[in-house]
């Protein structure tokens, strides 16, 4: 998928200064230097200068272009300065006839044009004018849940926590793009948030392409978010996709079958939660690897327990990890009896524990307990695609 350039232009103003015609120019008249055109000869026509930044406007996107433009004129000594007095980086191009902002603007600030533009028979029109940049109510960050340049699992989704609710989530998705090495087919989706705040998930529609590097860019700074808000930053993350791991949790054969490439390479008697408690029940579908823990305190105020185990994995945000458990070393491998996780040998846990990654899938079948929403922050692979696909904003 390619990355798109943003582009938001506020305004465009045409600041043209005409000369009156006139049949004659009296050579007194003349500049210094030019020869007085003959009497029924056209005036000099200053240059057009145009400004993406419209001169009096208080509500100017602050990260969107910012330039200057002379089609026909060159450009000279052309400066934005803030009320501070410093210049606004730019740059002009090789031909004189554009010179544009390097750097962000800030939020609620007024700006400055000067300069001038130089038509090619000496006429000139002045760059001026001033704006200011808009003022939000309040500004809204941005935070990747995956860290940059991880190496991660088939199943990671790309997830993106807002600070604040967003309102207007199809000018946030708009400033959000996915690149792939490979060809990836993905979507989008907005998910409920507990933390009052929004969060969006972006997943491929099948696990992720082994070795496939993905940029993600979030061009957010200035983005009217709706309500009042409006984007902090903009944010940029790498990752790598790395083997295919993927764990398959047989809830009714009490094992647990590592595939690694394609290749088994791990199958272990497992204990998972309790049948006869709802509460208890190991969940169905795909689970995301989110991380890991050398030692865990568990606790439950319910079942009355208060643990410290070991080789944790997190398979979900409800209480579910893979871990060691010598406790229910005699059910491993015959009868399920935990509290919803998956239990192993001190031996098997660690052997699994130092394998796993962020983004691993945990496929969890033959419990009759579906994962779902209620199972905490990352239930992306148990809705289907076309779900998935329709909880974008943009779709």
């Amino acid at each position: 998928m390619a990355l798109g350039v943003r582009e938001r232009v506020q305004g465009v103003l045409a600041v043209v200064v005409a000369l009156v015609a006139v049949a004659g120019v009296v050579a007194g008249c003349a500049a210094a230097g030019a020869t007085p055109r003959p009497a029924g000869s056209d005036a000099t026509q200053p240059p057009t200068v145009t400004t993406t930044a419209v001169p009096g406007r208080a509500d100017v996107d602050p990260g969107g272009e910012i330039s200057v433009t002379a089609p026909d004129a060159a450009l000279r000594d052309v400066a934005l300065t803030g009320a501070d007095g410093r210049p606004i980086a730019g740059a002009v191009t090789p031909d004189g006839h554009r010179w544009a902002a390097t750097e962000a603007l800030g939020y609620g600030k007024p700006y400055t044009w000067s300069g001038v533009a130089v038509g090619a028979d000496g006429a000139t029109t002045p760059v001026a004018g001033g704006f200011t940049t808009v003022s939000p109510e309040r500004v809204v960050r941005a935070q990747f849940a995956q860290p940059d340049d991880a190496t991660v699992g088939v199943a990671a989704p790309i997830a993106i926590q807002f600070d604040g609710p967003v309102a207007d989530k199809a000018a946030a998705e708009r400033a959000l793009q996915v690149r792939t090495s490979v060809p990836t087919e993905g979507s989008w989706a907005w998910l409920p948030d507990d933390a009052l705040g929004s969060r969006v998930h972006w997943r491929p529609k099948e696990y992720w392409q082994p070795g496939t590097v993905v940029d993600v860019a979030a061009d957010l700074y200035g983005v009217d978010l709706g309500g009042g808000a409006y984007g902090r930053e903009d944010l940029t993350n790498h990752l790598t996709v790395g083997r295919s791991q993927i764990v398959r949790a047989d809830v009714a054969s009490h094992r647990m079958v590592v595939i690694r490439d394609g290749q088994q390479v791990m199958d272990v008697p497992a204990s998972y939660g309790l049948g006869s408690d709802p509460n208890r029940i190991t969940r169905s579908g795909t689970h995301v690897v989110t991380e890991k823990f050398d030692n865990k305190r568990m606790t439950s105020a319910q079942y009355g327990y208060d643990l410290i185990e070991h080789w944790a994995v997190r398979m979900s945000n409800n209480g579910e990890f893979i871990h060691a458990n010598p406790a229910s070393a005699g059910a491993q491998g015959s009868s399920n009896v935990t509290h919803g996780c998956v239990n192993l040998s001190t031996a098997d846990a660690r052997a699994y524990y130092d394998t796993a990654i962020y983004g691993d899938p945990v496929e969890v079948t033959n419990s009759p307990v579906q994962l779902s929403a209620a199972d905490g922050d990352v239930y992306d692979w148990a809705l289907d695609w076309d779900t998935w696909r329709g909880m974008s904003a943009l779709s």
